[in-house]
């Protein structure tokens, strides 16, 4: 069976490494890296340059989660108020 985790190679501040990540957390990472405009390494070595503790593909998971937990709480506050908008302009 094959492992759902990927070991990829990327350039991190000047420095090759692997991560090993599950493929679902590289898609949100391209994903994020696009809107952010900036490189997949890029990314990776603010990832990394903010981290506090633990290994790197531990702070890029939780990263990956807390930006599209973010991006769900910003999109229901949208529709909450949007929600609020229709009930005031249909009384």
């Amino acid at each position: 069976m094959k492992s759902p985790v990927v070991k990829r190679s990327i350039v991190v501040a000047g420095h090759k490494t692997s991560v090993s990540l599950e493929e679902a957390f590289w898609n949100g990472m391209k994903e994020i890296s696009s809107v952010r405009d900036m490189t997949l390494s890029e990314l990776v070595g603010e990832i990394d340059s903010n981290r506090q503790q633990g290994n790197l593909s531990s702070a890029i998971r939780l990263f990956v989660l807390d930006y599209f937990r973010s991006r769900a709480v910003q999109q229901q506050a949208a529709l909450a108020e949007q929600k609020a908008e229709t009930t005031l302009t249909a009384h």
